[in-house]
């Protein structure tokens, strides 16, 4: 959530910022202005009024020590009109305040300056590449039919037990799942964040605070008679953590991490995008999260990245690092950097991971302050990423690691797996 204070001071720089991410209703801000103006001028008449009861008080107090009975009965009576001007006041403030927040919580938040101009993802820019691109045999086969062919996941049977996306991983599958969780926290524990194991589910609360409400309600999976989300990611259960806290500048920065399973609906998802484990709506996730100073926000940024690309790399998959354009990137976001990993067999790029600073927007929401070495608080800055998602992982691994012998398990995983080769 942007802060009142800055959109005060620089509501025509937020108007042209949010442009970049091709937010066309920059109205809101002049909107969200407006009400902030209504709400300050009730709030100081109201300050007013309480001012001028408390004097009255005081002179019916003084004029019934003196006998002056006739005259306190007068400024009881203006003392009652404006004990009923302030209650008015108070149900016109909530009512503003209410329509004040749903304004505010609108805008997304502000891109930062290196954000290239774009719409959509061919927009985005490469800014780094790594691995090798090997050369398949003619006889190679995409990820979905390898899955079948050694008898890894199932997607028939999770259609069958639940429906469409819901993936069963079956022996050196499931071993291969569970063995790259343990892979990448491990190498999370070794860069220092502290591991997690959250809640699946999520309140209302935690939800805006980390951005998803109200922007992605509808990719959420919803109980209604508890009023409960299933998770997108661990981002939301463990960022939460610290929701509604005030962390000494010295513990800072503050390093955690969690594997969780995430839901999402993506609906309207349609064609190859959805073919074997491209899209599915419920997958495993490692989820690395760091509240930071204000100061060292986007040197973090960089750690992160650097983190994810090591995990890459000791998987030999081939690789690359995009800077997302305005119009690909999320509603919370001031600057991410998505991996992709390339399908040989499908001969197209997979984003595996999202890496975003989110500067204040989600401790606004959060109310996660920092208390200064001078004593004031500000408000930290929050970042997170995949690192890593498993679903697009796995297609990677099978297709690029396919051999006439079976697939080849990097060297950096066999300690996980026990096994050098799905056959």
């Amino acid at each position: 959530m942007l802060e009142i204070n800055y959109i005060r001071q620089n509501p025509e720089e937020i108007k042209n910022r949010l442009l970049i991410k091709h937010f066309n209703q920059t109205e809101l801000v002049d909107r969200v202005l407006e009400l902030d103006i209504q709400k300050r001028e009730i709030q100081q008449k109201q300050q007013q009024a309480q001012n001028e009861g408390n004097k009255i008080s005081k002179i019916i107090g003084e004029m019934m020590a003196q006998g002056h009975k006739e005259e306190a009965e007068v400024q009881k009576n203006r003392a009652t009109h404006l004990r009923d001007e302030i209650k008015s006041m108070e149900e016109k403030l909530k009512s503003l305040e209410e329509l004040f927040f749903q304004t505010l919580v609108q805008l997304p938040n502000l891109p930062h300056i290196s954000v290239p101009e774009g719409r959509t993802p061919e927009d985005n820019r490469v800014v780094k590449t790594g691995g090798t691109i090997p050369r398949l045999s003619a006889s190679a086969l995409p990820h979905w039919d390898l899955m079948e062919k050694y008898n890894l996941v199932s997607l028939t049977l999770g259609n069958k037990i639940t429906g469409a996306g819901f993936p069963v991983f079956i022996g050196k599958g499931a071993r291969l799942q569970r063995a790259l969780v343990a892979f990448f926290l491990d190498e999370a524990t070794k860069a220092g964040y502290t591991e997690y194991i959250p809640p699946l589910l999520v309140n209302a609360d935690s939800a805006f605070a980390t951005g998803q409400l109200p922007d992605k309600e509808g990719q959420m999976y919803f109980t209604s008679e508890d009023n409960l989300y299933l998770i997108p990611t661990a981002e939301v259960p463990v960022t939460n953590i610290y929701r509604d806290e005030i962390v000494e500048e010295k513990n800072l920065p503050i390093k955690l991490c969690g594997h969780s399973q995430c839901f999402r609906r993506e609906a309207g998802s349609y064609g190859k995008d959805v073919r074997g484990l491209n899209r599915v709506h419920q997958f495993e996730k490692v989820e690395i999260i760091q509240i930071v100073h204000p100061d060292w926000s986007y040197e973090s940024l960089d750690q992160m990245v650097s983190h994810v690309e090591s995990l890459l790399h000791k998987l030999e998959l081939p690789w690359r690092i995009l800077r997302l354009c305005g119009g690909d990137m999320s509603f919370a976001s001031a600057l991410t950097y998505d991996f992709e990993v390339f399908s040989t067999a499908q001969d197209r790029w997979l984003e595996v991971s999202s890496v975003s600073n989110f500067e204040t927007f989600q401790s606004n929401r959060l109310k996660l302050r920092m208390k200064s070495s001078d004593g004031k608080n500000r408000l930290c800055h929050t970042l997170n990423g995949s690192a890593l998602a498993l679903p697009r992982i796995i297609a990677g691994l099978l297709e690029n690691h396919q051999t006439e012998k079976g697939i080849k398990i990097p060297a950096s995983l066999v300690p996980y797996t026990t096994f050098e080769y799905l056959d």
